[in-house]
């Protein structure tokens, strides 16, 4: 029955494929090489297992008296959440995880989808990340750009005590190799951790099981690069670099699209993006008693769609994830080789030193909070008037 069943899904997903156009290039997905000709299928079980975040409805109204729904305007956040639990399944399940319909999943998967549901206690839910952002500038209920929900991920994960992210967010199209290295074997968090144990995780996560916040060590790096690529249009000088980008083994895709409309851009076919859409309302789903998660509407079964690169809006943001030093290592020598090796314009700086007219680096840190996500909000009031500082300095 479970090869029937098994049988059933290749059959299904194979016809949402038939209107890829007969070709012998090559579908690229996070890293991922897939040939139409040969392994079709293979290549939508793939897409189908990235967790897919799409607007919701009928959640709890955001900040007490909020939207009950982002309908509209949360297009870019769920992105955002995309390109995260793609890091978190990677971290704790590896890059070549499948998933399957009606089959049993490990609870750390389970896990990871209790981070993003749409209650005010969960880490990485809608209610926090609108929240996080009235501190980078946006009344709950505005658009997002790639760069706000960057620096918004940046600051909840310091809350995360589970997964235990480093979250570096270039800055000036320029990424410091130093910065980096001393932000991911930062000891910085385990002082706070051993002392507190926030409502906010035990709430979203369950009870802590210390597997990830305490460990000595690299700390897992998610790697996100705000870039502006044209003006008004998308520079065709990027469009190569850009592509290689999602041949890296690191890969995280991209977050952008076209004005007030983002997309999580997973691959690509030629000169043609992959990306799965968030424009989709579905009803809020929360997790049952036992922990586990009703996960059909959290997998696109549908065709993915497609763009061409040409008419992608300019301003997108790059997401890569390197659980080892030795990860991020090949990750800098793959951009040495395939993106910084033109002569023409660059699309990042990758540079070994801080930049002395820079402020110095400072690894961040949790606030000490052991109370409730909203008030979590407004601790990190400080924190919000440090970047401020930092980013005039840096003008």
């Amino acid at each position: 029955s479970v090869l029937s069943r098994y049988e059933n899904q290749i059959t299904i997903l194979s016809d949402y494929l038939e209107e890829f156009p007969e070709t012998d290039e090559p579908v690229w997905i996070l890293g991922r090489q897939h040939h139409l000709n040969t392994d079709k299928s293979k290549l939508l079980l793939d897409i189908s297992a990235r967790l897919w975040f799409t607007y919701r409805r009928k959640f709890s109204p955001i900040g007490g008296t909020g939207p009950s729904s982002d309908a509209g305007w949360g297009c870019m956040l769920r992105c955002g959440q995309m390109m995260l639990a793609q890091a978190l399944i990677c971290r704790h399940l590896g890059r070549d995880w499948q998933w399957e319909k009606h089959k049993k999943q490990p609870e750390e998967y389970h896990r990871i989808l209790r981070c993003f549901l749409d209650r005010k206690d969960c880490c990485y839910s809608i209610h926090q990340m609108a929240q996080m952002g009235v501190g980078e500038g946006k009344s709950i209920g505005e658009w997002f750009g790639p760069n706000t929900v960057a620096q918004v991920l940046k600051k909840l994960a310091l809350f995360d005590e589970w997964n235990s992210l480093a979250v570096y967010v270039s800055m000036d199209n320029t990424v410091v190799i130093e910065d980096i290295k001393k932000m991911c074997w930062s000891p910085a968090q385990s002082s706070s951790i051993a002392h507190s144990s926030a409502h906010l995780h035990r709430s979203a996560l369950g009870p802590n099981k210390n597997t990830a916040g305490l460990c000595p060590g690299w700390k897992p790096l998610l790697l996100i690069i705000p870039l502006r690529l044209g003006i008004n249009h998308i520079n065709p000088v990027y469009i190569d670099a850009f592509k290689e980008c999602f041949k890296m083994p690191q890969s995280l895709g991209a977050l952008g699209g076209k004005p007030n409309n983002a997309y999580y851009f997973i691959g690509f076919l030629g000169n043609e993006l992959i990306y799965l859409d968030p424009h989709t309302t579905q009803s809020f789903v929360d997790s049952e008693e036992n922990g586990t998660v009703d996960d059909k509407s959290f997998h696109c079964q549908q065709a993915p769609h497609r763009m061409k690169i040409m008419n992608l809006d300019p301003s997108v943001a790059l997401g890569f994830f390197c659980k080892e030093e030795c990860d991020f290592d090949n990750w800098c020598s793959l951009v040495q080789k395939e993106i910084l090796k033109q002569q023409s314009l660059r699309m990042f700086e990758l540079v070994q030193k801080h930049p002395p007219h820079w402020p110095p680096f400072i690894p961040p840190t949790k606030p000490e909070v052991t109370t409730t996500g909203a008030e979590l909000i407004e601790s990190t009031d400080k924190l919000f008037e440090l970047e401020e500082e930092f980013e005039i300095l840096s003008v």
